[in-house]
């Protein structure tokens, strides 16, 4: 008698959607690793957390006024300042120079990093004298300048300008060094002109460096701000503070320092800004 087949039972299919927006999320549910998903006014975490220690130490009478101001102190300062017009003006003057030395900086930069990345001769020409003013402080060129420039608006502006170019350059160029190579052979192939060569790859491609160094060249122009204010000046910021300091005023001290801080938190954030919107083209690539 032969014995009954057995019937085995059809494996299960796992149900799969053909939409994969409708699938069920299968990784693990654990804690993710990077970054995280990026936070609105996240970057005012710090700020803020540094001025509520500030006030908490200045309260509790861990911190003597006498060797930093309270807050509201310095509020009211700025409060007096403004209400005769002292602070706007000294304000005003100090963002023209900071303004000027920075598109004048930015033009330098530019223009001597894209001769040096397009061209062999002209790296060879200028990368050489960049990197030794790389490597001499801009305070120890001061007092050339002055020699040479005089104590006005001028020197200050050129100081300002050769604490700007040269971060400028210095990413600027390493962009247009780091281009993708398979890019210019597509520009090759497509026989893309030179100009529109440098319009559609070399420019968009150098854009990522050129916003970091311009980044450090926005922070390079308020420490340079602050240094030439504060010699043989007779207006601005750095003026105003150094005067506090003849009368041992700390209260404006501190408030010259918190305005730079300020000018350079919010200068940082509109570079971030526009570094955002120019370059969203690379998170569409991404996607």
């Amino acid at each position: 008698m032969s014995a009954a087949p057995v019937l085995e039972r059809p494996a299960v299919e796992p149900h799969l959607d053909s939409d994969p927006d409708k699938r069920a999320d299968v990784r693990p549910t654990g804690r993710r690793l990077g970054p995280g998903r990026r936070r609105r006014f996240a970057w005012l975490l710090g700020p803020v957390a540094l001025l509520a220690l500030w006030t908490l130490t200045s309260a509790t009478g861990i911190l003597d006024p006498r060797i930093l101001s309270e807050p509201w102190t310095v509020v009211a300062t700025a409060g007096e300042l403004i209400a005769d017009g002292r602070l706007q003006e000294n304000l005003a003057i100090s963002a023209q120079r900071a303004g000027l030395g920075l598109f004048f900086g930015i033009l330098v930069g530019a223009v001597l990093a894209l001769l040096a990345g397009l061209s062999r001769v002209g790296e060879a020409l200028i990368d050489g004298p960049v990197q030794i003013k790389r490597a001499i402080p801009g305070l120890a060129l001061i007092p050339l300048l002055i020699l040479w420039f005089g104590i006005d608006e001028t020197m200050k502006v050129l100081t300002i300008t050769l604490g700007v170019f040269v971060p400028i350059y210095l990413q600027t160029h390493a962009g247009l060094r780091g281009i993708d190579l398979r890019y210019v052979e597509l520009a090759q192939t497509v026989g893309l002109g030179r100009a529109a060569f440098i319009r559609k790859v070399v420019l968009p491609g150098a854009l990522p460096g050129f916003f970091l160094g311009l980044r450090f060249a926005v922070t390079g122009a308020w420490v340079s701000l602050v240094v030439v204010e504060q010699i043989n000046a007779t207006s601005g910021i750095g003026y105003m503070m150094e005067l506090a300091r003849t009368y041992g005023q700390t209260n404006i001290i501190v408030l010259g320092l918190a305005v730079y801080g300020i000018l350079g938190l919010l200068s940082d954030g509109i570079v971030r800004f526009i570094e955002r919107k120019a370059l969203s083209w690379q998170r569409t690539l991404a996607g």
